[in-house]
């Protein structure tokens, strides 16, 4: 591979043993966000009574500056632990009755389709599953979840992805949310990817939007954003019920009890270390970097960079050839820690459609030499 791309690994403190292609899970944090957490942290052992009563008023700010940073309606935007958990806050809010349906897309998250599930068994509900072709256009993506909200047995919520996850492909959202507005069904956006890789992740109209700041955005892990439209705010409480309970929207969220709020305090400090790099512009090279590096890797093993319409900008499917099969979670996980073992590398590996992907994902600390390292390690071990 070729690469005008100069990465900066030294901002983070990853293992340099570590082929590290899997931000997209667990994301990384910068070096000087550690540094700024752990002295928040030294600061609340040194001193928990006054650590706490300093709280309200830090959350409150970090929040502000976070909502300000995602082009969200500060008096609508909340913070969470995890998209997860701004998906189930959603569900909870969303009235069901017995024989209403949930509609969501076999792209969904696993652990958002748990969420929809469990409602669904809570409120006498069902899930309906929108079929989406991994290589659906915009256009097919919004025709069939329009006519899934638009059928005579109608849907109390649908649930959209901004950014998939097991196919890293970026949805129309922005079009799905008014298709759904037209039908009258309210829309959850699961927008996990969106902060970082989107420049205006909040879709205009949603009704909920989630996303996660530990991702792209390499804010400590245990910070994410919700966003609340103007006509859910009243009825929309958080997980736990603690002294805020009384508060509006969104300061009845900024106190969840002896949490732990440090990664909403360095949360916006990540954001700086991003605006430093000039992520935009890095995250271009990097989209450049995983698609020639998924192509090199897919050639190596045998198999295939799938056609997708939109492709996440800086994740990449490789498609694993016929002779490797993982039919399971079971044999997904196994294959996972497998080459996390043998090849020394940290991928993640993802079913959709009968079929079996590598996704290769990169942020500003990944090099090319990473990609050429993969290609040579994978096919003995395939």
């Amino acid at each position: 591979m070729t690469s005008a791309w100069q990465p900066r690994p030294d901002l983070w403190t990853l293992d340099p043993d570590v082929l590290h292609l899997n931000h997209g899970s667990w994301g990384a944090v910068p070096r000087r966000v550690q540094e700024l957490a752990a002295r928040l942290r030294a600061e609340g052992e040194a001193n928990p009574p006054a650590w706490f009563r300093s709280l309200p008023e830090r959350v409150a700010a970090a929040r502000s500056s976070l909502a300000r940073s995602l082009g969200a309606d500060e008096d609508g935007f909340a913070l969470v632990p995890n998209a997860s958990t701004g998906v189930t806050v959603a569900l909870e809010t969303v009235p069901l009755r017995p024989g209403d349906r949930i509609l969501v897309t076999d792209h969904c998250y696993g652990a958002v389709r748990f969420a929809a599930e469990r409602f669904a068994r809570l409120r006498g509900a069902t899930v309906v599953e929108v079929p989406v072709v991994l290589s659906a256009s915009a256009d097919e993506v919004v025709a069939a979840v329009s006519s899934a909200v638009s059928a005579p047995r109608g849907v109390a919520v649908a649930l959209v992805d901004q950014i998939t996850s097991s196919t890293a492909t970026v949805f129309p959202v922005d079009r799905l949310v008014a298709a759904c507005r037209a039908a009258g069904v309210p829309v959850i956006v699961d927008g996990a990817h969106g902060p970082g890789l989107l420049d205006s992740p909040v879709p205009a109209g949603a009704d909920f939007w989630t996303g996660n700041l530990h991702k792209w955005s390499c804010a400590p892990r245990g910070s994410a954003g919700l966003v609340v439209a103007r006509e859910w705010r009243a009825a929309t409480m958080p997980p736990v019920v603690s002294w805020s309970e009384h508060a509006d929207l969104p300061g009845r969220f900024d106190w969840q009890a002896t949490a732990d709020y440090v990664p909403w305090l360095a949360a916006p400090s990540s954001l700086s270390v991003l605006d430093e790099l000039g992520w935009p512009a890095v995250r271009s090279a990097v989209s450049g970097l995983v698609a020639d590096g998924a192509a090199l890797v897919a050639k190596a093993i045998g198999g295939a960079v799938p056609d997708l319409a939109d492709p996440a900008p800086t994740m990449r499917l490789v498609e694993l050839p016929s002779f490797v099969r993982v039919e399971d979670k079971a044999a997904e996980e196994a294959l996972r820690v497998r080459i996390a073992r043998d090849a020394r590398a940290e991928v993640n590996v993802a079913m959709f459609g009968g079929r079996s992907f590598l996704r290769l994902s990169a942020h500003a600390y990944t090099s090319a030499h990473d990609f050429e390292l993969l290609a040579a390690r994978l096919p003995a071990l395939l």
